[in-house]
């Protein structure tokens, strides 16, 4: 089940994705992601290409992992970590699919990371893993937007995962798909930078849930980001870019000055 949020005339609803078109429901998403499709209350009935995309979520805070898949660690020649690498982004870097990403001046170089995203559903404290996807609502697709030199010049994370508009996320939230092995990838301009499957992952969703629940506690609609595959690169002004990940959908953005 595709569960997004989307503005039509102005007006923010709620929706399913079906037969080509959206149908607007009562429910919050997270309500709706708990409840079977035959109980939900139809209203209108959409075609996609008449509507806004808003970002399927308003998480509290994106919980992000790096290093999080073997092939791109081969890829950088470096061993596979031990626990699973954290940082944070806060909410105010999300848009939505078809939003635009806008290039900050004080980077020079702002690279793509294609990424599975996993929704809170439930409050998740101390969860242990073998019970982890009970707490889950749902997937989406994100794009960790990173200002890499100053990444690189700062020597921490914070200010080049930061600003504004750097988690395009979208456009909906799949509720019926099982993220173990989903291909995962990325065109830029349509050339195909990114390609993997989330097989490749060190530290999968329901162990991230068990040890990140375990150091804060997860809200519903908290965002958790699994990592990215090798092939990451620089975007320009003026490209578009395409995240896919199999079973969810394709994230799509343009990038603007």
């Amino acid at each position: 089940m595709k569960l997004l949020r989307f503005k039509k005339d102005g007006v923010e609803k709620t929706g399913v994705v079906i037969n080509g078109g959206l149908v607007e429901i009562y429910h919050s998403l997270l309500e709706a992601s708990q409840s079977p499709f035959d109980d939900l209350e139809r209203k209108e009935f959409y075609p996609l290409d008449e509507v806004n995309f808003l970002p399927p979520v308003e998480p509290g805070k994106v919980v992000c992992v790096g290093l999080n898949y073997r092939d791109h660690a081969e890829e950088l020649n470096m061993e596979l970590p031990e626990e699973p690498i954290l940082f944070l982004k806060p909410n105010t870097t999300v848009i939505g699919h078809e939003d635009s990403i806008i290039y900050p001046p004080q980077s020079h170089q702002v690279d793509y990371e294609a990424e599975l995203a996993t929704v809170m559903g439930k409050e998740a404290r101390f969860v242990n893993k073998k019970d982890a996807m009970n707490y889950v609502a749902g997937y989406t697709v994100l794009n960790d937007v990173t200002a890499r030199d100053l990444q690189q010049k700062d020597g921490q994370w914070t200010r080049a995962k930061s600003f504004d508009t750097f988690c395009p996320l979208g456009p909906w939230i799949e509720t019926d798909m099982d993220p173990s092995n989903q291909n995962i990838s990325l065109k830029l301009n349509g050339d195909v930078k990114q390609d993997s499957t989330t097989g490749n992952m060190i530290f999968p969703v329901e162990e991230l849930v068990e040890y990140i629940s375990h150091i804060m506690t997860l809200n519903p609609g908290d965002v958790i980001a699994t990592g990215t595959p090798p092939g990451v690169g620089a975007m320009q002004v003026g490209d578009v870019v395409e995240v896919t990940v199999e079973g969810v959908g394709t994230l799509i953005n343009r990038v603007k000055p």
